[in-house]
């Protein structure tokens, strides 16, 4: 996932997170991301994880939202990148297993 501030001032955030921020993570919370904004992504990241996608809570594009945080002082993008699955969502075959 990928997690970029796209509103919002360091003198508003308790941890100065401002415009421009980036995060990127898998599964923990990322150094130096508010706690109560994970709170906030770990349902939408789950979604993904579980093999849906954001349309599925009413957003418009599969895999990108747009997301506040808890105290309403940072916008955040969030950007999923769905891993063993194609552009559509669908995930990726099986190989075959060798009967040598």
């Amino acid at each position: 996932f990928e997690l970029t501030a796209i509103e919002g001032t360091a003198d508003n955030c308790r941890l100065s997170i401002e415009k421009d921020d980036k995060f990127a993570f898998s599964y923990e919370c990322p150094n130096g991301m508010c706690p109560r904004v994970m709170i906030e992504l770990f349902t939408w990241c789950e979604i993904v994880r579980c093999g849906g996608d954001f349309t599925y809570r009413g957003a418009k594009e599969k895999y990108e939202m747009d997301i506040w945080c808890p105290c309403k002082s940072i916008k955040f993008h969030l950007k999923a990148i769905p891993i063993n699955r194609d552009e559509n969502g669908d995930v990726f075959p099986s190989h075959p297993k060798s009967n040598n």
